[in-house]
């Protein structure tokens, strides 16, 4: 890509800002329950299976929405589809503030999974398009960095606030931010670097022929695969564990108080941010994936043989432990420049969003599965407001799930497509008539 000239490239770093505060707004949203669980089962009176399932709400409309937001990117352009993600995430977090039973907070929890769930592969296409490609994946893990903002705020930030002005006084608020932002994508995002002010390169056009072609070609590419079920072992238990059980087995399982587990979500999701630049800057210096993703998903795993253990730990060691957690879980974020660089460059949105389904799909089955099992060996004790409590023995078998599921991604390491972090993609006839269409 040439350089672009300094007037452009300052519009193309606040569109990028703005984009990547409304992928803030989507972490947080992700793992918000995990700061306020405490609160929701007093609130709705829910066992661990149902709160399991209101969180994991989220993650099943996300999954669903992966491809066809990959779709609607590679056709129309992020700026169309981040000003429909911040109505509808606004609507969603306003009506799960103002939720008064289960059924509403359902509702709203689906539509905020729907508004948020095109921010990711919005934000991924904008790059691509862009930055040059040698930068993609440290673009990518500065983005997640900053985006991870979201996800610090959804730890000891937001069950400080809970307890100060009340969780339904913070959802109300974040609807009136995803609102704003989805305006201003609208206005100030391009969709591409020769796009003028207030238009676009070509009138959109969604030619179905080309692209299910083009969904088709992704999704029967064997290279594309490795990255997905990375994503599923990884990002899956990360997103269950992280968004919403762990603070809650550190209260229960480990007797510590709310502030302290929520400080150490925080923790989690501060080195996953780290850890996001820095392995995504590491691969681009060493110009290679695999190594980096084969080590980096096996550490990972070896760490939940720590809780699954029962070991009790000093509080520095559990801080230290959350934190490296967090560090590791960061090497699955080289997926989406592994599926993108063994697929079609004008099938960008798509690769990243085949591979982006594996994890929320482990999330959505994994967060109410974990639940069930601990309902499973619940002896029947109940606190005060009338939530069940559980033992440090309840947790012990989802977190054997959770420790299988991060050996999947630690074992699909090994089948992931070198690409010396480039694009390694052959065009075939076919391919050549989807360009050309």
């Amino acid at each position: 890509m040439p350089e672009l000239e300094r007037p452009q490239r300052r519009r193309r770093n606040l569109a990028l800002a703005l984009v990547v505060s409304a992928f803030v707004i989507s972490f947080f949203q992700r793992f918000a329950p995990a700061g306020i669980a405490q609160d929701l089962a007093s609130a709705f009176g829910t066992t661990a299976s149902s709160l399991g399932v209101l969180a994991a709400t989220y993650f099943y409309v996300y999954t669903v929405m992966q491809v066809p937001t990959g779709i609607f990117v590679d056709t129309f352009g992020p700026r169309r589809i981040l000003l429909f993600g911040g109505i509808v995430g606004s609507a969603g977090s306003l009506l799960f503030g103002m939720a008064s039973t289960l059924e509403m907070a359902l509702v709203g929890r689906t539509l905020i999974g729907l508004g948020v769930s095109v921010t990711f592969i919005s934000m991924l296409k904008f790059i691509a398009v862009w930055f040059d490609e040698s930068r993609f994946a440290s673009m990518v893990g500065l983005s997640m960095l900053v985006g991870n903002l979201g996800s610090v705020l959804a730890g000891f930030p937001l069950s400080w606030l809970a307890q100060a002005a009340g969780w339904r006084s913070v959802f109300i608020a974040v609807s009136g931010i995803s609102l704003l932002l989805g305006i201003a994508c609208w206005v100030l995002v391009r969709d591409h670097p020769h796009s003028p002010a207030g238009s676009v390169i070509r009138k959109p056009h969604f030619d179905r022929t080309v692209v299910f072609s083009g969904l088709l070609q992704v999704v029967r590419n064997h290279a594309t695969w490795p990255a997905a079920w990375i994503n599923f072992g990884v990002s899956g238990s990360f997103f269950t564990f992280g968004g919403l059980w762990a603070t809650p087995f550190l209260i229960q399982a480990h007797g510590m108080s709310r502030d302290v587990a929520a400080s150490h979500v925080s923790l989690y999701f501060a080195g996953f941010a780290l850890g996001c630049v820095g392995i995504g800057a590491i691969s681009d210096r060493l110009g290679q994936r695999k190594p980096v993703l084969i080590i980096g998903t096996h550490l990972y795993a070896v760490t939940w043989l720590v809780w699954l253990s029962g070991v009790a730990l000093p509080l520095e060691a559990s801080y230290a432990l959350f934190a490296l957690m967090g560090i590791l879980t960061a090497s699955f974020t080289l997926t989406w420049s592994c599926a993108k660089e063994v697929n079609p460059p004008l099938l960008s949105g798509m690769s990243t969003s085949v591979t982006n389904m594996g994890g929320f799909l482990a999330g959505a089955i994994l967060q109410p599965l974990f639940g069930w099992v601990m309902d499973l060996h619940w002896a029947g004790g109940v606190s005060n407001s009338g939530a069940r409590l559980y033992t440090a023995g309840d947790y012990h078998a989802g977190l054997l799930l959770l420790t299988m599921t991060a050996s999947i991604g630690a074992i699909a390491s090994w089948r992931i497509r070198e690409t010396n972090c480039r694009n390694i993609w052959k065009p075939t006839v076919e391919a050549e008539s989807l360009k050309q269409a």
